[in-house]
């Protein structure tokens, strides 16, 4: 008899990946990441130190890797991927959407001006921004909105949105975002790097 073929899992905004222990053991590991999507049976589940790419609307969320300390958000810009750290330790990476051509996300070192769940823009025909974390005063922002695998937005930072709530929960204002075009990105950042803004613009 030809085998029943499997289910196919329905999409859904954020799905844990469980590791495999055994019935009778209790888990004693950390929580593991959580994902926007199922991992394909030919593709592990990414991780948030992991360093392949991720498929658009696609993040991995592991805040429990470091439970205190400054924070750091790190934009790639040439990789369309965003990187979070806590006291040096990544807790999180998510695909993204900057800037398309002619409206170019900037570049350098900013920090985070204002925080509004439910805010809508000033500028672009009252469209929604949920989770908007402003970056600058004309209009430059982390906000949740499409991503589509390119640069497609007016200047901000798409994420997707459940992970734009969860970094939404555990920022501040004054947490420093840096914006890069390329280089490598680290699993860990040095202490410099968590330094207050005027002096990361002078290095």
């Amino acid at each position: 008899t030809p085998a029943t073929p499997a289910s196919v899992a329905k999409p859904a905004p954020a799905t844990v990946a469980k590791p495999a222990t055994p019935a009778t053991t209790a888990p004693t590991a950390p929580m593991p990441a959580v994902v926007t999507s199922p991992a394909k049976p030919s593709r592990p589940v990414p991780t948030v130190l992991g360093s392949e790419p991720l498929q658009p609307g696609e993040f991995a969320w592991q805040p429990q890797m470091s439970t205190g300390g400054p924070m750091l958000v790190l934009v790639n810009i040439k990789e369309q991927m965003a990187y979070v750290y806590r006291n040096g330790l990544r807790i999180g990476r998510t695909s993204v959407s900057t800037g398309r051509e002619g409206h170019e996300t900037p570049t350098g070192v900013f920090t985070i001006l204002q925080k509004n769940a439910d805010h809508h823009s000033n500028i672009y025909n009252n469209a929604p921004m949920p989770f908007m974390q402003r970056l600058t005063w004309d209009g430059i922002a982390l906000h949740a909105g499409n991503i589509p695998g390119y640069p497609a937005s007016h200047g901000c930072v798409r994420l997707p949105y459940e992970f734009s709530k969860l970094l939404f929960d555990v920022t501040t204002t004054g947490v420093t975002v840096v914006i890069k075009n390329d280089s490598a990105t680290p699993s860990m950042v040095s202490a410099n790097m968590l330094k207050p803004e005027d002096t990361l613009s002078t290095q």
